[in-house]
């Protein structure tokens, strides 16, 4: 049996913010070897990695498999964000 997939601290915070903000918030950090969040924003989807700011930058890295499916992936681009301020620049390009 597969153990709850681990979630950074920091996620909920981002998230609620995303929402608070008017986006679409879809949390997928369950799935294994794949990204965090998927935000919807006027009409853009944005495919996120949430790492833990507060973390050494050696536990901030992707792991092998969120890395091989960010090299594997043929849509939008993969965003990894560490801050619920990343997470507004992100949307407000």
């Amino acid at each position: 049996m597969r153990r709850a997939a681990r979630v950074d601290s920091n996620q909920k915070k981002i998230v609620d913010a995303l929402r608070r903000c008017g986006a679409s918030v879809l949390i997928t950090s369950q799935l294994k070897n794949c990204f965090d969040i998927l935000v919807g924003y006027k009409g853009v989807n944005y495919i996120v990695e949430i790492k833990d700011g507060d973390k050494p930058i050696s536990q901030r890295k992707l792991t092998k498999g969120e890395q091989k499916f960010c090299d594997e992936w043929q849509g939008g681009k993969y965003y990894v964000i560490e801050s619920i301020e990343q997470a507004l620049k992100m949307i407000n390009k």
